[in-house]
C-alpha cells in the first residue's frame, strides 16, 4: 500500500490550514489562499500539470484577495447607512444660542454638549433660540433660524391686510 500524498490531497490539506488560520485570524485574508488552494486541489484531481495548479491557486487567490471589498460592501453591507461623524454629522442639526449672535463678531451655541463660535446666515438670533447648522468653517458654525421663525418682511405682510 502506498502512502505517499498525491498533489490534490496536498492542495486540500493546504486549503484546510488555510481555513483554521482564517478562523484563528482576523481580517478575510487566509479565507482566499483556502479557495485558491480548493480550486488548484480540483485542477490536481483532474490531471492537471504543477504549473498550472501552481498559477490556478495565485490567480484565484490574488482576484478574489482584489475583489474582496466589492464582494463584501454589495453582499453584507448593501442594507447598512452611512455613519456621520464629526463635523459631517452636525450639518443639518439644531443648536441653542448661548450668547446672542450678532452681526460683527457672531455669539455661542451649544450643539451636542459642546460649545462652539458661531455666526448667523439669517441675521442676529437672541439667547435661547434653536438654529439650524448650515456649515462648518474651521471652528466656527454658521447658523440659519429655522424656516418656522423666520421673520414675515413688512412689505408682505402690508400685502396680506389690503388684499
Amino acid at each position: 500500500m502506498d502512502l505517499t500524498p498525491t498533489a490534490w490531497q496536498l492542495w486540500m490539506v493546504a486549503a484546510l490550514v488555510c481555513g483554521a488560520l482564517e478562523i484563528k485570524l482576523s481580517g478575510f485574508v487566509m479565507l482566499w489562499f483556502a479557495l485558491g488552494a480548493l480550486a488548484s486541489s480540483l485542477a490536481a484531481s483532474l490531471g492537471l500539470g504543477i504549473n498550472f495548479q501552481l498559477f490556478l491557486f495565485t490567480a484565484v487567490s490574488a482576484v478574489l484577495f482584489g475583489a474582496s471589498r466589492t464582494i463584501f460592501k454589495n453582499v453584507f453591507m448593501r442594507t447598512a447607512s452611512h455613519l456621520k461623524t464629526g463635523i459631517e454629522a452636525m450639518l443639518g442639526q439644531e443648536a441653542v444660542v448661548v450668547e446672542a449672535i450678532g452681526e460683527p463678531h457672531g455669539g455661542t451655541v451649544r450643539i451636542n454638549g459642546e460649545l462652539w463660535m458661531a455666526r448667523s446666515l439669517s441675521g442676529g438670533v437672541p439667547e435661547g433660540e434653536r438654529v439650524t447648522v448650515e456649515q462648518v468653517e474651521g471652528l466656527k458654525l454658521w447658523v440659519r433660524r429655522p424656516s418656522a421663525s423666520l421673520s414675515v418682511p413688512v412689505v408682505e405682510q402690508k400685502k396680506k391686510e389690503r388684499g
